[in-house]
């Protein structure tokens, strides 16, 4: 089992949210629940993460276009103008410190992209507000980081649950990404990159029927 310690949540995008939800629910047996829309033309559906049965800060987040938003057009968010079918996208962690963490990175070399404020509403009109990493040339292979300040973590509220079994990155050659993430100086807070065929994410979860999936 390899779980990042500081894990917030994993990003699963597709380019259409009802049939990005549907696929999840056919594949796992858990309906997401409605989280809300974003600024950037996007919304989202959550389904919170166990770990030995036990719930804690982390989470899947469906995310795909807001039905609702101003623009026709396909938000550029996580690639979503780029999917045809629904992918492990990108994860996110919670250092102790985001700002200590950003600048320690790039005084190793990277730079993880400026903190910067990002909210939305939730369905019954809550207003969750966090900071986060954004850089304008992020690379998904890396984690962005997210501080969710004095907003209670998604991860926590009353949404359904799935077991997580294991999130690792696998990389024809590990070692370039490997040190990368060592600049985050985050340890085993962050995804283990292991050798695999191609760059992927490869998120494994124990459904409530007690069959394990890989997606």
């Amino acid at each position: 089992m390899s779980i990042p310690r500081l894990l917030d949540h994993v990003v699963i995008a597709g380019p259409d949210l009802a049939g990005l939800i549907d696929w999840f629910a056919e594949r796992t047996g858990v309906v997401a629940a409605p989280g809300g829309a974003h600024p950037t033309g996007t919304a989202n559906a959550l389904v919170a993460l166990t770990v030995d049965g036990e719930r804690g800060p982390q989470y899947v987040e469906l995310i795909g276009p807001d039905p609702a938003r101003a623009r026709p057009e396909l938000p550029t968010t996580f690639g979503i103008d780029t999917l045809a079918e629904p992918r492990v996208q990108a994860y996110a962690v919670h250092p102790t410190d985001i700002d200590a963490t950003v600048a320690a990175a790039r005084a190793r070399g990277y730079d993880p992209g400026d903190v910067s404020d990002l909210s939305r509403r939730t369905p019954d009109g809550i207003l969750l507000e966090w900071r986060l990493t954004r850089g304008e040339h992020h690379r998904i292979d890396v984690p962005f980081l997210i501080d969710w300040g004095h907003t209670p973590q998604p991860g926590l509220s009353d949404i359904p649950t799935i077991e997580l079994v294991s999130f690792v990155r696998t990389e024809p050659d590990p070692a370039p990404l490997t040190g990368i993430l060592n600049t985050l100086g985050l340890g085993d807070g962050v995804a283990e990159v292991v050798a695999g065929e191609q760059s992927a994410f490869r998120l494994t979860l124990r459904t409530p029927a007690g069959n394990v999936v890989e997606l």
